[in-house]
């Protein structure tokens, strides 16, 4: 029996209101982080209340105007589409409420959250697309390309860590599998995460074309569990703990997924543990090259 009931949320099953993902600690057995994913028309306005979280908001296409209360607002130039290289982003600190609205035509927008008492300064931050380091991790068929927009080192923050991943066609991506759900000073950070995807037909593919990704997880004897999805535009996978990976792109389709990540423990860090009996991949990479089609019309 495998767990996709509880933690896969295909496309239109986790709405809310206006946004067609909500995730928040209203999902039993989640606790840290939220999502929450919705199509502007131009001149649509969402608020959001903040009641103790941070967020990022990430526009996934088009553009976007952030104002938070007690703020000069900011506006996203954002991109094409996900696939098109990195996006500016905007930081609003926690307890602070801000509404989105579509700038310059109709607009794609994620807001991620972490639970965020503290209110950290300052309150609102920009990250400019030109200052998203972009990182190509791995090599060979492991090839896939990072935008660490909302790590630490990049974006101070209380407890939120994002990035985007985005995984040519037939690649594989979050590989080797690993975790991040014990609290292992210097060693492992305790975070749960949130995988929400996208999936483009690569060019050339027939009308009809259907792209789809797969992502796996499972977990050990003491805390089983047991994902192997099939994942298109829209839909979101939660990882409580456990490992994590392969994510895959199929021949045909390139991948795109967006990290929300954070946790319970004193320190905003991302330190990871391979599955043992799958890191000894690392050490192939040296003598492979990094996939040519890489970055996606990134500053890589």
């Amino acid at each position: 029996m495998t767990d996709h009931a509880r933690w896969v949320l295909p496309r239109g099953t986790s709405p809310r209101g206006e946004w067609e993902v909500w995730v928040d600690d209203s999902q039993p057995g989640w606790q840290h982080t939220s999502l929450a994913v919705g199509t502007l028309r131009l001149g649509d306005e969402r608020w959001t209340r903040a009641d103790g979280w941070e967020h990022v908001v990430v526009p996934l296409s088009g553009s976007v105007r952030v104002r938070a209360e007690g703020h000069d607002e900011v506006v996203l130039a954002g991109r094409e589409h996900v696939f098109a290289g990195p996006t500016d982003i905007a930081y609003l600190a926690g307890g602070l409420s801000f509404a989105v609205t579509a700038e310059g035509g109709p607009a794609r927008v994620a807001v991620c959250g972490a639970k965020a008492p503290t209110r950290h300064t300052p309150a609102v931050v920009v990250v400019p697309a030109a200052q998203v380091p972009v990182e190509l991790r791995g090599a060979g068929k492991a090839s896939r390309e990072v935008r660490n927009f909302g790590v630490p080192g990049v974006l101070a923050a209380e407890a939120l860590i994002a990035c985007e991943v985005v995984t040519p066609a037939g690649n594989w991506s979050s590989y080797p599998p690993h975790k991040h759900d014990e609290h292992r000073p210097g060693q492992e950070t305790e975070l749960e995460e949130i995988y929400y995807f996208e999936v483009q037909a690569v060019a050339g593919a027939p009308d009809g074309a259907d792209p789809v990704g797969y992502q796996r997880v499972y977990g050990t004897d003491a805390r089983p569990i047991d994902i192997l999805a099939e994942v298109r535009t829209g839909d979101v996978v939660l990882v409580p703990h456990g490992w994590h990976g392969p994510s895959m792109a199929t021949p045909g389709a390139d991948l795109y997924y967006l990290n929300v990540m954070a946790g319970p423990g004193p320190e905003r860090a991302w330190l990871i543990c391979d599955d043992p009996a799958h890191t000894w991949v690392r050490d192939t990479w040296g003598e492979q090259a990094v996939d040519p089609r890489l970055p996606f019309g990134g500053n890589g």
